[in-house]
């Protein structure tokens, strides 16, 4: 699994001009899926993303977790993390995951988030979603279930 995460002052989401989720201060999280993923690597990006210190502490100083300012997530389906555009021009998405497999771990990620206490707001599977998003720093990263 990929996420790529961005910390948020707020973002939202919407899906044919009606908001399906919503956060204030947390992170949006664009989470991909691919063949070979498991529950074990949704597990480690959800523990990895809640806990990873990012968040500025009193000095300015990146030392603060999601948990530790109490922040939202606000997760994102989005197959096209897992897009080869190293030939052509048209990017190849044969990575990532059928619709049913990456639906199933996208929602197992979620609980998993939820399940330590951190609110998850979502948009839609599948569906074509506008996001918008104010990013603080700005910071973003990328994390990958098959790096650790």
């Amino acid at each position: 699994m990929r996420a790529v995460i961005q910390r948020a002052k707020n973002a939202s989401v919407t899906v044919e001009g009606e908001t399906t989720g919503a956060i204030d201060s947390g992170l949006v999280v664009l989470l991909g899926v691919t063949h070979e993923d498991t529950v074990d690597d949704a597990k480690y990006l959800a523990n990895k993303i809640i806990n990873v210190r990012i968040f500025e502490d009193d000095q300015e100083k990146m030392n603060l977790s999601l948990k530790d300012v109490q922040g939202k997530v606000l997760s994102i389906s989005q197959f096209t993390l897992y897009g080869d555009c190293r030939k052509g021009r048209r990017p190849n998405f044969m990575s990532a995951a059928k619709p049913d497999r990456a639906r199933e771990l996208y929602e197992v990620f979620n609980s998993l988030v939820k399940e330590e206490g951190v609110p998850v707001e979502t948009g839609a599977f599948g569906e074509m979603m506008d996001v918008q998003l104010n990013n603080v720093g700005p910071v973003t990263l990328i994390i990958d279930s098959k790096d650790k």
